[in-house]
């Protein structure tokens, strides 16, 4: 029986490279060396058949698993974008209510969370300044009633030639200066908080009262309270919050980067933890500037709160459905999770095919967007790529 030899790849180039040199020995050479340059060839040659690509496998005809190869194709996808957002007031059912005068508080009517109507009395102030305004206007009726009898009594006077035109003029002349300083004085009390109905009340009976109620302006719940019983208070100063929180907003920050994917009118969804619910709604407004300390873009959702279930600083997510735009997909069966990346198998060859890097969007529908590292048109393998791919880890092992 004859032996048998066994060479290993890299043993086999060396054989090939030695045998060919010796034979072909450069005269200028020194004698048992070869060229530098052969040498490195036949190195290279021999680890290039020792160390095969790794990303490249290639299977029989009759490998086990089904593969399915197709190309990548295209269509519409909408993506959806998940910002973090807060559920907040609407700022048009929301009043801060103050006094209309400076004064002491003399009593407090409400407590933090009850309902309130329009007109309802929140507490009660005592102001002298409302006492000396009031004053003011009955100094300014009388002053007023006192001309116009002055000029009725001119004009009878006028008409029996007793007095002359110009003593008539000046006399109509100080009774418009005294209807303007009651008009003003009247205006003045209504900036403090009187209605018509209690002024004309003041000018028939000359009752002055520097007690003054603060009245809430919208029906809602009492929100805020910034007051105490014998506290000084002014009109700058806001004394209660009152919201109408059947509806409520839900803000949310988009980076500036996808504020192009969103629009008013888009419906979204908002996730919202601390009530294990999802709501739907709309995006009424989109901001037209970029926040420049986060580089985002605040958008807003009107949700309706009949039950009041959702609370203002509640945190919630808002699921936003982008624009569709055409986009390569695969599916998702296709992709292969590799060193914490995501890949696909791509065909070089028949029966043959390599590993490639892409970068994919969320999965919808069963199919995956691709942001980037593939073509469309391209050849993939669309079904038994985990198999495929067992079959490359096998292979780099050997």
């Amino acid at each position: 029986m004859k032996p048998t030899f066994k060479f290993q790849p890299l043993a086999l180039a060396m054989l090939a490279a030695t045998l060919v040199l010796a034979g072909c020995k450069d005269a200028s050479s020194p004698a048992g060396k070869l060229p530098a340059d052969e040498v490195s060839t036949a190195l290279d040659a021999g680890a290039k058949a020792e160390k095969p690509d790794p990303l490249l496998v290639s299977v029989p005809a009759n490998f086990g698993a089904d593969l399915k190869v197709a190309p990548a194709g295209a269509r519409s996808v909408s993506d959806t974008l998940r910002v973090a957002g807060k559920v907040d007031f609407d700022e048009y059912r929301v009043s801060r209510i103050g006094a209309t005068v400076t004064g002491r508080v003399i009593e407090i009517n409400v407590r933090l969370g009850q309902q309130v109507k329009v007109g309802d009395a929140l507490a009660v102030i005592n102001s002298t300044e409302l006492g000396q305004a009031q004053l003011d206007y009955l100094k300014a009726r009388a002053q007023a009633d006192l001309q116009a009898r002055s000029v009725e009594r001119a004009r009878q006077l006028f008409a029996a030639d007793v007095i002359g035109r110009a003593e008539l003029q000046r006399r109509e002349s100080e009774l418009a200066i005294a209807s303007a300083e009651q008009r003003a004085a009247a205006d003045q009390l209504k900036v403090l908080g009187m209605s018509q109905a209690a002024i004309s009340r003041l000018g028939n009976n000359g009752a002055i009262n520097s007690v003054t109620p603060v009245v809430s302006t919208v029906a809602g719940t009492v929100v805020e309270r910034r007051i105490t019983q014998g506290q000084v208070v002014q009109p700058a100063d806001a004394l209660y919050v009152v919201a109408d929180l059947t509806e409520v907003w839900v803000t949310a920050e988009v980076p500036e980067q996808q504020a192009a994917l969103v629009r008013t009118g888009q419906a979204v969804d908002i996730e919202v933890p601390a009530l294990g619910a999802r709501l739907t709604g709309k995006l009424i407004y989109v901001a037209d500037t970029v926040n420049p300390e986060t580089r985002t873009v605040t958008v807003r959702s009107r949700v309706h709160n009949a039950e009041r279930q959702l609370k203002p600083a509640m945190l919630a997510t808002m699921l936003i459905q982008a624009a569709a735009v055409e986009r390569i997909v695969v599916p998702a069966e296709a992709v292969v999770r590799e060193a914490d990346a995501d890949h696909v198998f791509v065909e070089v060859a028949e029966r043959t095919y390599r590993l490639i890097p892409v970068r994919l969007g969320p999965e919808s529908g069963g199919q995956r967007p691709v942001l980037d590292g593939l073509k469309a048109g391209q050849r993939i393998v669309a079904a038994g790529a985990f198999h495929l791919n067992t079959e490359r880890k096998r292979k780099e092992l050997e």
